[in-house]
């Protein structure tokens, strides 16, 4: 999960989530009462005792997984340099190829 989630895509990704998350909660008081129920429902779960034991068992199949995990994210990054990039940047890319795209249309049309 932390390899994941220092990939330029998925944290630019999750900054405009939160940003928006945080944007909607302010504006609307009736979602700002159920997320902060929600938090504090995900808070108590995270914080509670009897979670601890759970993990403990799981921990060694919890490694395992990271680390196939993790070689299958290396070959992924590999294939897909698009992984690296933030989300600004691949929407500017994007918005640059449409442009060029319909520019030649254009000039396909009129010519």
């Amino acid at each position: 999960v932390k390899e994941v989630a220092t990939l330029s895509l998925v944290s630019s990704a999750c900054g405009v989530v939160s940003a928006a998350y945080t944007s909607t909660k302010e504006s609307h008081p009736c979602l700002r009462s159920v997320c902060a129920a929600a938090e504090k429902g995900v808070q108590s779960v995270t914080q509670a005792s009897c979670v601890q034991p759970v993990l403990a068992t799981l921990e060694p199949h919890v490694a395992a997984a990271s680390q196939y995990a993790s070689k299958g994210l290396e070959k992924l990054g590999e294939k897909l340099p698009l992984l690296q990039k933030p989300v600004e940047q691949i929407l500017c890319d994007a918005k640059e190829l449409v442009t060029s795209r319909v520019a030649e249309v254009k000039e396909a049309v009129s010519s």
